[in-house]
């Protein structure tokens, strides 16, 4: 059975079908050889269930507001105040990059935004500063990775959905592990800059920084507004991206006018393709995990490996690393946390590991997968955006990636850089 999914699977997507083609097929498959067509409205109530959850409504607010920022001048006015405080520094521009894709981050919770909204003007920078294009390239599709561990994250959201784990305490646990990667980012920036002889910018005076401060005072706010409002318990995760719309329309259309009403059907209608391709890939990967799990294929392959392990949390959470690195490699994030996710909630359960922590791995393993050959969704947008060929946005990134790893490491080591935050606000 399970040679079947995998010959079905690979032959569609050879074919060029979307990921929820080959989801569906393999699930009818199943339907066919096991469980009978007569049984198969299951699957269509499958379909159905798995984008009933109401956490689920955030994906496509978060998305509009992320998308009325890129377009307005939030990425700008972040971008000069990052500049104006660590651009005299050794590979300031690197790092000015690195840290704009983490505030940015902290606005769209969306990895391919940040790369649009963060590489169309660092990428001229750089490479007029005489930085290498591979190294730029790498660069932003792996700092944009910060984005999906900074809130808001639609990786957690999705996570949070599955595996029952709170949103909002999710979303509080990524935020150290974000600034974590920055400072490695940052560190190895420095590194990069030093061996490549570039010269530091010029130290601009406190005029100008206090001038980029005032100008970033509004779009600093929304994720204060999102976060603290989340920490503080005055509204969940699902009203906060309520909130995060209402905010990013005063701010682009009202405040900056940066964004015409007239625009704003052409925004809904972007986020309306998105918002449906993930919940195509929502319902189909939950009716596909239904009937691998109805035919006993996950727990003939991870049972015995998870025997072997017993309840030693390290090396469950290395196992769960390395399963979603590997599967965020070759398919969507979004479908590996739907259908892993439920496969390794027993070894969690088991070992005692807390889902909180849990999900900030996962969700680390999915911004990895996001950067990382050969289908890392990253580097397809990086390839739209500046019409570059696979083969050099990929050229440089292994140190990012191990860098990545590294961190992954340091997170099943020491959970408390995950945990410390939500227990705070507990």
């Amino acid at each position: 059975m399970l040679t079947w999914i995998i010959v079905v699977m690979v032959v569609l997507l050879l074919l060029g079908f979307p990921m929820m083609v080959p989801l569906l097929v393999a699930s009818l498959l199943v339907f066919f050889l096991i469980i009978g067509m007569d049984n198969v409205g299951l699957l269509m109530g499958q379909m159905i269930s798995g984008v009933q959850a109401w956490a689920l409504a955030a994906v496509p607010l978060f998305i509009f507001a992320a998308d009325l920022m890129t377009r307005g001048h939030t990425a700008n006015r972040l971008l000069d105040l990052v500049q104006s405080f660590v651009g005299h520094l050794r590979g300031g521009l690197p790092i000015t990059t690195a840290a704009s894709c983490t505030l940015f981050g902290a606005v769209s919770g969306s990895t391919q935004a940040t790369v649009v909204a963060m590489g169309g003007p660092m990428r001229p920078k750089l490479l007029e500063k005489g930085y290498k294009d591979s190294f730029s390239l790498a660069l932003i599709i792996n700092a944009s990775d910060i984005a999906l561990l900074i809130p808001p994250s639609i990786g957690m959201i999705i996570y949070g959905v599955v595996s029952g784990a709170s949103i909002g305490a999710l979303f509080i646990a990524g935020i150290l592990p974000g600034l974590l990667l920055l400072v490695l980012f940052s560190v190895y920036c420095w590194i990069a800059s030093i061996r490549m002889g570039i010269e530091p910018e010029v130290r601009v005076g406190w005029m100008l920084r206090l001038r980029a401060l005032k100008r970033a005072l509004l779009p600093l706010g929304f994720p204060l507004v999102v976060v603290g409002g989340i920490y503080l318990g005055a509204f969940s995760p699902t009203e906060a991206a309520a909130i995060a719309v209402l905010y990013a329309l005063i701010l682009e259309v009202v405040i900056l006018r940066a964004v015409k009403i007239s625009e704003l059907w052409d925004v809904a209608i972007s986020t309306g393709l998105i918002t449906g391709v993930v919940f195509i890939l929502v319902a189909a990967g939950n009716a596909f995990t239904y009937t691998i799990s109805f035919a006993g294929i996950p727990q003939a392959l991870l049972g015995p490996v998870i025997e072997t392990i017993g309840d030693s949390q390290v090396l469950v959470l290395t196992l769960i690393a390395v399963a979603f690195f590997i599967g965020c490699m070759f398919v969507d994030p979004i479908v590996v946390i739907l259908i892993l996710t439920p496969l390794f909630k027993p070894a969690v359960e088991a070992s005692g590991l807390d889902p909180i922590h849990v999900g900030v791995i996962v969700t680390l393993q999915a911004a990895i997968g996001s950067a990382t050959p050969p289908f890392g969704c990253d580097i397809f947008t990086a390839m739209a955006v500046f019409r570059r060929p696979y083969f050099d946005v990929i050229k440089g990134t292994p140190p990012f990636i191990a860098i990545l790893l590294f961190a992954t490491v340091l997170l099943i080591l020491f959970p408390q850089i995950s945990l410390w935050l939500p227990s705070l606000a507990s």
